[in-house]
């Protein structure tokens, strides 16, 4: 199933999308086994577990016309609203080849968190704040969506965690992320550089990871004003989704509706910026970016089985 958000009537309700259609869940009536909040929050769903995404699926099926919805008449909102999002820099091959690197690139997740401040959905603008940057770019991402909780889960247990995947486009401030040293060391400031406003659209929908099989066999791509700037698959991954929701289990119990970001490929801004230690390699049918983002760009962000997630920078 894929899961939207939408606004109606003044408040916020789930809802399930098919091919041309949203079926409201809240429109949907009282349910013993879906809850009142579970029908207008993905995360409430999920914590309410198996019983009742089977009753949603029931639900979904015998809808009755007044809770379908065409698709043209709903304006989407971001899926769900995670507290937080666990980020997990460097994670392709392709990418640590085009940029600065640290010591530590490659050789272990580089690890931060953004949080449900970040959060916009989609269509919204991503801000643009020259006070803050001035060399903002933007990043594909795989998101994966806990479903069940667990600490120090090994990783053949992994995706047993996992309720579903869906796209966040990490927004970064290249001029803030990367520092340079006057003896050439190179480190990264990840806080001021990745967690600001704006800067963690999600969505458009959030897929049930039985739609997706295996998150590591995924088409992801990203074009900027029309431009292909990033063409890659998840195959690329340094480490795996089951392997980051080990990792990420370590510091924190993962719990439902935590959401965790897998890295970007090649193809950022960043690969063409001198000054910040970027090496574009060219690749077939890549266009490399001439600048960062600016007022007047539309950012698309697609994953194959999940869609497209588009949004535009507007100034501040």
């Amino acid at each position: 199933m894929k899961f939207v958000c939408f606004e109606r009537d003044g408040t916020r309700r789930l809802g399930i999308l098919t091919a041309r259609e949203v079926v409201d869940l809240w429109s949907l009536g009282a349910s013993h086994a879906l809850p009142q909040a579970a029908r207008s929050d993905l995360a409430a769903l999920i914590r309410s577990g198996r019983a009742a995404l089977d009753a949603v699926r029931e639900l979904a099926e015998t809808a009755p016309p007044e809770a379908r919805l065409p698709l043209s008449d709903v304006s989407i909102l971001a899926p769900l609203l995670p507290s937080t999002i666990l980020c997990a820099g460097s994670n392709y091959h392709d990418h640590n080849s085009e940029k600065a690197g640290t010591p530590i690139s490659g050789t272990e997740p580089e690890f931060f968190v953004k949080t449900s401040d970040c959060v916009i959905g989609p269509n919204a603008a991503i801000l643009f704040d020259p006070i803050l940057t001035r060399k903002l770019d933007c990043e594909t991402e795989l998101a994966v969506v806990i479903g069940k909780s667990g600490r120090h889960i090994p990783v053949e247990r992994a995706l047993e965690h996992v309720f579903g995947y869906t796209i966040v486009n990490d927004v970064t401030a290249r001029d803030r992320q990367v520092r340079t040293s006057p003896t050439g060391f190179t480190w990264y400031e990840l806080g001021r550089g990745k967690a600001f406003d704006t800067s963690a659209p999600l969505g458009p929908v959030v897929v049930t990871a039985d739609e997706i099989g295996d998150p590591q066999a995924l088409a992801l791509r990203t074009r900027i004003n029309g431009e292909l700037r990033q063409s890659a698959s998840t195959a690329d991954m340094i480490w795996t989704c089951a392997e980051l929701v080990h990792f990420f289990s370590i510091n924190f119990e993962l719990r439902p509706g935590m959401v965790i970001i897998t890295g970007t490929p090649a193809g950022t801004a960043w690969s063409t910026d001198g000054e910040l230690g970027g090496r574009w390699k060219a690749q077939p049918g890549l266009v490399p970016a001439k600048r960062y983002c600016f007022p007047g760009d539309v950012i698309e962000c697609e994953i194959d089985g999940i869609g497209t997630l588009v949004n535009h920078v507007s100034a501040a």
